[in-house]
C-alpha cells in the first residue's frame, strides 16, 4: 500500500491529475486519524482534514521524493492541524471579547480534549523557543516514523534527529508539568 501511495505520489507531483485524485481518495483516511490526533472535536478535526487535502492537492508539485510521501504527508497533516488550531484558538478569544459565554466550552473543559489542547500549547511554545526541534519530534512520536527515516525526510545526520528528538521531548515535557 505504502509503494502505491509513493508511485501516486511521484506521478502526481508531476502533474497527474487522475493520480493525484486517486491519492487524495486513499489518504483521507489516514489524514482524517492524523489530525484527530490533535484537534478534539469531530468538527475540527474535519476542517484540518479538508485543509490538508486542499494543500496536497495544491502543493504536491512541492513533494520531490527526496524523502518519503509518507513523512510529507505527516509535516503536512501535522502542520494544518497545529493551524486549525491557532485558527480556532485565535478566534475564540475574538468571540469571548465580545461576549462571555453562557455554557462551559467543553474544548477546555475536557480531560482527554485538555491533554491535546496541552500538547498543542506545548508545540507551540516549543517552535517559538527551538524550530528545529518541532518536527523531528512531530515525525517520530505522532508520525511513528523511524530515526533513520527521519533522518532521510529531513536529510540531517542520524545523530542529529536522535538529540534533536531528546532536547525535544524534554522541553516539551517541562512544558507540560508546569502547567
Amino acid at each position: 500500500m505504502n509503494e502505491d501511495l509513493e508511485d501516486l505520489a511521484a506521478q502526481a507531483s508531476h502533474g497527474d491529475q487522475t493520480a493525484l485524485d486517486e491519492l487524495l481518495q486513499a489518504i483521507r483516511p489516514q489524514v482524517q486519524r492524523r489530525v484527530a490526533k490533535f484537534l478534539p472535536f469531530r468538527e475540527d478535526a474535519e476542517e484540518a482534514a479538508q485543509d490538508t487535502l486542499m494543500t496536497v492537492a495544491t502543493k504536491i508539485h512541492t513533494f520531490k521524493g527526496t524523502g518519503s510521501f509518507a513523512g510529507w504527508l505527516t509535516v503536512v497533516a501535522t502542520n494544518q492541524a497545529r493551524q486549525t488550531y491557532r485558527s480556532l484558538k485565535r478566534r475564540s478569544v475574538e468571540s469571548s471579547a465580545e461576549v462571555l459565554p453562557e455554557a462551559v466550552d467543553p474544548r477546555t473543559t475536557s480531560v482527554i480534549a485538555g491533554s491535546r489542547l496541552d500538547l498543542l500549547e506545548a508545540l507551540e511554545a516549543l517552535e517559538s523557543n527551538h524550530p528545529k526541534l518541532v518536527q523531528p519530534l512531530v515525525l517520530r512520536d505522532l508520525g511513528a516514523m523511524s530515526y533513520a527515516e527521519i533522518a532521510d525526510e529531513l536529510d540531517v545526520p542520524l545523530g542529529t534527529v536522535k538529540a534533536r528528538i531528546h532536547q525535544a521531548r524534554k522541553q516539551v515535557a517541562e512544558h507540560l508539568t508546569v502547567r
